[in-house]
C-alpha cells in the first residue's frame, strides 16, 4: 500500500498574454503623509509664534539659528545617503 503525496494548488491566476502567475492582491493599507514646513517645525521646536519672531530680535536670531542648523542637518543626511548609494 503506497501513500500518494497530496497535490497543493495555490490560488493564482495566469495572465493570458504573458502566462506569468500573479498572486491575489492584498488589501491596500491607508497611509497618511503629514507635510510640515521647515519654519513651522522650527517654531514648534522653539515654542515661539510668528508674532514673537516678528516683534523680538532675540527670538528672530534664535529661530534663524535653529533654521540654519535644520538646513545643515538635512543637507548632511542627503550627502550621506548619496555617498552610501554611490559606494554600494
Amino acid at each position: 500500500m503506497s501513500i500518494a503525496s497530496p497535490i497543493i494548488y495555490h490560488k493564482m491566476s495566469f495572465d493570458l498574454f504573458n502566462l506569468r502567475p500573479t498572486l491575489p492582491q492584498l488589501p491596500q493599507r491607508n497611509e497618511r503623509l503629514i507635510i510640515q514646513k521647515n519654519l513651522h517645525r522650527v517654531l514648534a521646536f522653539t515654542n515661539l509664534t510668528i508674532n514673537d519672531v516678528v516683534n523680538s530680535p532675540l527670538a528672530k536670531r534664535k529661530v534663524l539659528g535653529f533654521y540654519k542648523l535644520h538646513r545643515w542637518v538635512n543637507r548632511e543626511s542627503e550627502i550621506h545617503d548619496l555617498e552610501r548609494q554611490w559606494n554600494n
